[in-house]
């Protein structure tokens, strides 16, 4: 649960602390346009680009006084889809120069079924009575493939493997590029305040009332999902350790008691969820708040020098990445 990071504010004095939110807003859609325009290749000037801007994303990060660690906690949750499309990248993309001599033979046969089989089923009983678990992985894998091993050969089918520098290249390209994005989205949550995240996306919304559309309700569910997002996740967490200290097991339990385990872990946090909601708005009916009225505010923002600059940055990386596309 502490490793979801969305919706997050840590408070800070630096520069993009103090920067306006609509321009936050703005220069973040107009630098995640400019990631998602550079197209996925194996060439040397994308991958120079991407790595430019991976490199100026971590000079971001460290600019704005926030703990490494806390951005990098916000990747584990998109860990297997990363790793998922890098292999995906290895197994389809056959260009480029074969860096296996040899292509390499992947076999799957009746007896790998039956030692996945025996290793799931046998790393799950013996793994509560172990310390250390990331140790025991290995040496369970290892045994239960070595005795399937000593088993009669009867295969099913063969696949051949062959890596090339492109598909490693490009695997790699949208590895960055995912990195990219989840930073820069969470850079915005840690800088900004839901209050301020709100004005943000009103202020750039507001053309849309032209059409009646109702900008400032719409503003307001996203500020209010972004803010409740950690509430909610810290509530779970509360109301599991409630349950571990009344003997509940979320992780050594069967797969029937994980089912029932999740439904009373549910149950309490939508009765929560509906709860707040309600306190929620009665809290803002006290303070005056009606659903279309004209609000005022405390603080009032005004575009400075650091605002133009940043605007005028993040503009010219865009038209930098579109001339790129052009020359090449």
């Amino acid at each position: 649960m502490n490793n979801i990071t969305i919706g997050q504010f840590i408070p800070g004095n630096s520069w993009l602390h103090k920067l306006d939110p609509r321009i936050k807003l703005l220069s973040l859609v107009v630098l995640l346009v400019g990631v998602f325009m550079i197209p996925i290749s194996a060439e040397v000037l994308p991958l120079a680009i991407m790595g430019a801007i991976f490199v100026g994303v971590l000079i971001l990060t460290y600019s704005t006084g926030i703990p490494m660690r806390k951005v990098l906690n916000g990747l584990r949750p998109i860990v297997f889809l990363l790793t998922f499309t890098f292999f995906i990248q290895l197994f389809y993309v056959k260009s480029g120069t074969m860096l296996t001599e040899n292509p390499i033979q992947m076999y799957i046969s009746v007896t790998s079924i039956l030692g996945i089989i025996l290793f799931v089923i046998f790393y799950n009983w013996s793994k509560k009575y172990i310390k250390f678990r990331i140790l025991y992985f290995f040496f369970a894998a290892f045994m239960v493939f070595f005795i399937q091993a000593m088993l009669p050969y009867i295969p099913l089918t063969s696949y051949s493997l062959s890596i090339y520098d492109e598909g490693l290249l490009r695997a790699g390209f949208i590895f960055v590029r995912i990195t990219n994005v989840i930073i820069l989205t969470s850079l915005l949550t840690f800088t900004t305040m839901t209050t301020d995240l709100n004005y943000g996306i009103e202020s750039l919304l507001k053309p849309l009332k032209v059409v009646k559309v109702p900008v400032d309700v719409i503003a307001m569910m996203l500020s209010l999902t972004l803010r409740y997002i950690p509430t909610l996740l810290g509530e779970t967490e509360k109301i599991m350790k409630a349950q571990a200290s009344r003997g509940v097991d979320f992780k050594e339990s069967k797969f029937k008691d994980k089912v029932v385990q999740i439904i009373s872990l549910l149950i309490p946090v939508f009765v929560i969820s509906f709860k707040r909601a309600e306190d929620l708005g009665n809290a803002m009916e006290v303070r005056g708040y009606v659903i279309g009225a004209k609000r005022t505010r405390v603080d009032e923002y005004s575009i400075k020098f650091t605002d133009v600059f940043t605007i005028i940055l993040s503009l010219v990386f865009l038209g930098l990445i579109i001339y790129s596309r052009v020359i090449a």
